[in-house]
């Protein structure tokens, strides 16, 4: 009985100690979002119904370190709102918290506040660009550019090319503060900046500029062109000049010219194309040439030229075709004019005894040096005439060459020629006789089944007529007399079924009689 009244007196005692010990309320912590680094701002932590005479101490933190205490406030009795003006760096960004607890006594929890999100922007200054490679290197090479900056926080990046935005494209990758061009061409080449910028409160912007950076992306020299022309020095000495041609490719570039994989001559130049002369002898096959070209990178070769030189050699000829209009008039006339042999020919066009140079009102000249050269005409009174063209060598015209002349006339070229008429009538002939043809076997095939048909019917009444004579009567048991009359009876009740068909029988029959009866006269 003793223990259990101690118990209930101890029991008491603690819970009269427990209800008069103090609950401190959570703290609501509150202050501005953001802030510029080095400004000063003031965060306020506020804790409510406070029934103690004790003061409370308020401290900031940060949410991920507790042993830094950014600011402590006091709160003496009577009080409600602690205030901590700060002078903002870099490590207030983050999470902050407001903790409450009794100052000098320990025996009592503290309270911490909701976590406050804070934004620390540093104003972004000192940009530059930083090239991981070359400034200068050919089209096909890949560019890698970054962006620096000496301070700043939040920071984002645009790129200008001469001045213009650069944006995302297949080729063009932009992402936190680099530049990546795949496969760089020549467009790609220019003055690069960059622009690095961050922003507060969605007002003010900062920004910096980084200083231009020269990129020069050099176009690899194309596959180049070989060919050749020659000049008559004397009687007996011919020159080939030979020149190789790029049609792009940054310079200088260095052509050299190799006959059957020898080298002959090579120069370095600032021009895309360079001439090389060669002695060539007339009419002789001499090798092959090549032109091999490069501007730094890689080396481009031309196609093997046959090095030879043909004189011109007839006969000349000249052939044709034409363009209709919707009512089948001839409108336009081609000429083509081709020697048959020369590698290095000239053309001249002749209407009459008329030299067509170039272009005129109705006709236009083409050359296609070595294979032909084509006159275009516009079929009209004024183009009517004797058309010839002549050849001869570009480098020799002592030896002129002219082929047949043609006549060309508006009329005669709308007029039906007699090989297309020949040809249609010969056609319709052709026709008719078929049909003709097919008319007279078909008479002759129904004569000849009809023939057939006939003799198939003779035949049969004498097969009948056989096979009565050598029936035996004797081996019925009824009168002869009387089976023949019941076999006459049953013949004619057959034949009354398809009396017509022997009425037909009968009057084929007495034709042929009649017919045999003439013959034998």
């Amino acid at each position: 009985m003793f223990a259990f009244i101690y118990l209930v007196i101890l029991g008491l005692c603690c819970c009269t100690k427990e209800s008069n010990e103090v609950q401190l309320d959570r703290p609501r912590l509150s202050g501005p979002s953001v802030a510029v680094l080095y400004d000063v701002v003031d965060f306020y932590c506020e804790i409510l119904n406070l029934e103690n005479n004790e003061t409370i101490l308020l401290n900031l933190f940060r949410k991920d370190d507790r042993t830094e205490v950014l600011g402590d406030y006091p709160i003496k009795p009577g009080q409600e709102i602690g205030v901590f003006p700060r002078e903002i760096k870099d490590v207030y960004e983050g999470y902050l918290e407001c903790v409450a607890s009794i100052q000098n006594n320990t025996e009592i929890n503290a309270t911490v506040s909701q976590p406050h999100f804070f934004k620390v922007v540093e104003p972004v200054k000192g940009t530059e660009i930083v090239n991981t490679g070359p400034t200068e290197f050919f089209e096909g090479n890949n560019l890698e550019l970054q962006c620096k900056v000496e301070a700043g926080n939040h920071v984002s990046y645009q790129w200008f090319l001469n001045g213009r935005l650069i944006t995302l494209s297949p080729f063009h990758w932009i992402g936190d503060n680099r530049l990546i061009i795949s496969r760089a061409s020549s467009k790609d080449s220019g003055s690069y900046m960059c622009q690095a910028k961050n922003v507060f409160n969605e007002t003010t912007v900062f920004s910096s500029n980084s200083s231009d950076v020269l990129i020069t992306v050099k176009v690899l020299v194309s596959t180049p062109d070989i060919s050749f022309t020659v000049v008559k020095k004397d009687d007996h000495n011919y020159l080939a000049i030979i020149t190789c041609q790029s049609e792009r490719g940054d310079l200088p570039i260095t052509f050299s010219l190799y006959k059957s994989k020898e080298l002959i001559v090579n120069a370095t130049v600032s021009e895309r194309h360079v001439t090389f002369k060669v002695p060539a002898v007339l009419d002789q096959h001499s090798g092959w040439l090549q032109c091999q070209a490069n501007n730094g990178q890689q080396v481009e070769y031309s196609r093997w030229f046959p090095f030879e030189i043909v004189s011109v050699a007839g006969p000349v000829t000249v052939h044709s075709d034409h363009d209709m209009a919707r009512n089948y008039a001839v409108v336009r006339l081609r000429l083509y004019c081709k020697a048959a042999r020369g590698t290095h020919p000239r053309f001249q066009w002749y209407l009459n005894q008329t030299l067509l140079r170039d272009r005129g009102s109705f006709y236009y000249v083409v050359d296609k040096p070595p294979e032909q050269s084509i006159l275009l005409l516009s079929v009209g009174s004024s183009s009517s005439g004797k058309y010839r063209c002549e050849v001869w060598d570009s480098f020799d015209n002592n030896t002129v060459i002219s082929s047949k002349k043609l006549y060309v006339d508006k009329e005669v070229l709308n007029r039906i020629s007699t090989s297309v008429v020949a040809t249609v009538f010969s056609c319709f002939t052709v026709l008719v006789l078929l049909v003709l043809f097919c008319c007279v076997s078909g008479v002759m095939f129904r004569v000849k089944h009809h023939q057939q048909k006939l003799d198939s019917s003779l035949e049969m009444d004498q097969r009948l007529v056989a096979s009565e004579d050598d029936m035996d009567f004797a081996e019925y048991s009824e009168d002869p007399d009387v089976a023949r009359a019941r076999r006459e009876d049953e013949f004619y009740l057959e034949s009354e079924a398809s009396e017509d068909e022997f009425t037909q029988i009968e009057l084929e029959r007495s034709t042929l009689e009649n017919l045999a009866d003439e013959e034998s006269n």
